[in-house]
């Protein structure tokens, strides 16, 4: 404990002689949480852009298409059998 307290460059209190775990873990406490909280966000944040860049590929590739479609020409058995009658 003591040498995780030196390694953060934690100092006692006024009046005390070490850093007391009460003091320690409270400012870790605050920090972790805050960490939390901003993690979340970005991760929001990354997700919204990746979303937009997402519908974005998808609105480009739906205005190509990927085919062509030919309109359909009367060659078949039906078309021959309907000209002949």
């Amino acid at each position: 404990f003591l040498e995780t307290t030196a390694y953060f460059c934690m100092k006692p209190k006024t009046g005390e002689k070490e850093v007391s775990p009460h003091s320690f873990f409270s400012i870790w406490h605050e920090f972790s949480s805050d960490f939390k909280d901003f993690w979340k966000k970005e991760n929001k944040l990354i997700l919204q852009e990746r979303v937009k860049e997402a519908e974005e590929v998808c609105r480009q590739k739906k205005g190509k298409s990927l085919y062509n479609i030919r309109p359909k020409h009367d060659s078949g058995i039906v078309s021959k059998n309907c000209s002949n009658t």
